[in-house]
């Protein structure tokens, strides 16, 4: 399956993030990059389902590497060659309520817990810090 989403990693564990073209999706990726977090893809990713749920990576060497900035280019960026999916990203939803209920999204049979978009300052560090530690309720 390749979805029309980017994707980025931080120890190994992916954040697929995924919205309609011109939602944010390489925005957000760059701001995570900014932050620590390493490419496995933009615009287009690849998720086949492993043996221990989704796996991201890239469907193309030809954008392998690449993201877009709207505005700069297309700029050069150290991938990663896969990561587990653990995280879902929805930008095409925006957040609503101060402290969410925990939502899920099933892709490919696999159940990965799925936040909406929030729009201040510590969407992507708080991103990070959901994918690296989880979420406490």
């Amino acid at each position: 399956l390749i979805l029309h989403a980017s994707c980025v990693a931080l120890g190994g564990r992916g954040l697929l993030i995924m919205g309609p073209s011109g939602a944010g999706k390489s925005a957000l990726a760059l701001r995570l990059i900014a932050l620590g977090a390493r490419l496995v893809s933009d615009a287009r990713t690849e998720v086949p389902a492993g043996r221990q749920g989704l796996v991201a990576r890239c469907p193309s060497p030809a954008i392998r590497g690449l993201i877009e900035a709207r505005g700069i280019g297309l700029l050069r960026a150290e991938p990663v060659e896969e990561a587990q999916v653990a995280l879902v990203a929805d930008l095409a939803q925006d957040e609503d309520h101060r402290l969410p209920p925990r939502r899920s999204m099933a892709i490919l049979g696999s159940h990965l817990p799925l936040v909406l978009r929030v729009r201040n300052d510590h969407f992507p560090a708080a991103l990070l810090l959901h994918l690296e530690r989880g979420r406490q309720d």
